[in-house]
């Protein structure tokens, strides 16, 4: 559940724009780097204060700026009051549980997405919120602090002098750093692809309260990225259909391929919930049929038992004028008698196909 609820109660009772971090502190020093870039001008650095962002907010090169650790209200709220951020988006920044959505403000636009990522240590997914700020020459990007992120094979893109990227404006890193995102996607659902196959054989083959333990697990797993991916589909159509000037005729037709990789996201989600909701029928069917087997092989060896136990019980009675008693062959006589018996009920069983 802590991937579903981060703590809104802190909110509760407080007035809108009051800045309060919401979520897990991931770093205690929040970091930013600029990457300033033209077709042929590159620089990065980190800043170590908020106003040496002020001489790259009027320059003409176009700037990503990268925040990492949003804990620290104090320097979030100098770098809102350096770009006139209005304190709404400053208390979203803040919120790391927010839907995915976009709100144009007219001289920028505030969009919030959600980067995954696949830990091979704990076969699980880590979600972290990413929050951009498309302004007209600059993109800011706010992270929570997680180590590493999607983004580096975009910063190499950018250091390539003859990549597109030098030549493009801001409304083209905005959406390559949203591609690259969604891009990630896929090969979560790889991974959640190849678990999922893998818990549906044990389902049939072996079920045991572990792999329903799996199950479970997958389940709440696929919850959580739906509600992740979902409404991203909404935001990719409104940037795209959207009427703002930040992003060009030519981005345009960019963001469109975007939003056909998040309509294939969301199918093979949904393709993948439905296997699940038909692997917990598979999970009882298996574990049915198993008890089925064991009561047909108790059944089958109670009857078998029954005819001899009814000679057995017969025979040791201890009347005194039983004449079998005094036989000289008669155990040697019931034994066989049961022998063949038995025996015979195996093969007659077998013929049957009952064992």
């Amino acid at each position: 559940m802590s991937k579903l609820l981060k703590g809104r109660a802190k909110k509760v009772g407080l007035p809108p724009g009051t800045l309060v971090h919401i979520g897990e502190k991931r770093i205690e020093v929040t970091k930013i780097t600029i990457i300033d870039y033209d077709e042929t001008h590159l620089q990065e650095r980190e800043l170590e204060k908020i106003d040496e962002c002020i001489p790259y907010k009027d320059s003409t090169t176009i700037k990503w700026i990268n925040i990492e650790g949003i804990s620290n209200i104090e320097t979030l709220e100098q770098f809102g009051n350096c770009f006139g951020l209005h304190p709404l988006v400053l208390e979203d920044i803040l919120n790391t549980d927010q839907r995915p959505k976009v709100e144009d403000y007219g001289e920028y636009m505030y969009i919030v997405l959600k980067m995954l990522y696949y830990d091979e240590k704990t076969n699980g997914i880590i979600t972290e919120q990413i929050s951009m700020i498309l302004g007209n020459n600059f993109v800011i990007s706010f992270q929570e602090g997680i180590k590493g992120d999607v983004f580096n094979a975009l910063r190499e893109r950018i250091r390539n002098e003859k990549s597109r990227m030098r030549k493009m404006g801001s409304d083209y890193l905005a959406y390559a750093l949203i591609d690259s995102i969604v891009d990630t996607y896929f090969i979560i659902l790889e991974k959640l692809g190849e678990k999922i196959e893998f818990t549906e054989e044990e389902l049939v083959s072996n079920p045991t309260p572990k792999t329903l333990q799996a199950f479970h697990n997958l389940k709440r797993e696929m919850i959580f990225l739906r509600k992740s991916v979902w409404p991203l589909r909404e935001v990719i159509s409104a940037m795209e259909r959207g009427e703002s000037p930040l992003f060009k005729g030519t981005t345009r037709m960019y963001l469109r391929d975007v939003y056909d990789h998040t309509i294939q996201v969301i199918d093979t989600i949904e393709t993948f919930r439905d296997i699940l909701s038909g692997m917990l029928d598979i999970y009882l069917s298996s574990i049915s049929n198993r008890i089925n087997e064991v009561m047909k092989v108790l059944t089958i060896i109670a009857t078998i038992f029954m005819p001899l136990t009814f000679l057995a019980g017969v025979y040791g009675m201890n009347f005194k004028y039983m004449p079998e008693l005094e036989w000289r062959w008669g155990y040697p006589l019931i034994s066989l008698v049961m022998v063949s018996i038995g025996v015979s009920m195996v093969f007659y069983f077998k013929r049957k196909k009952w064992l």
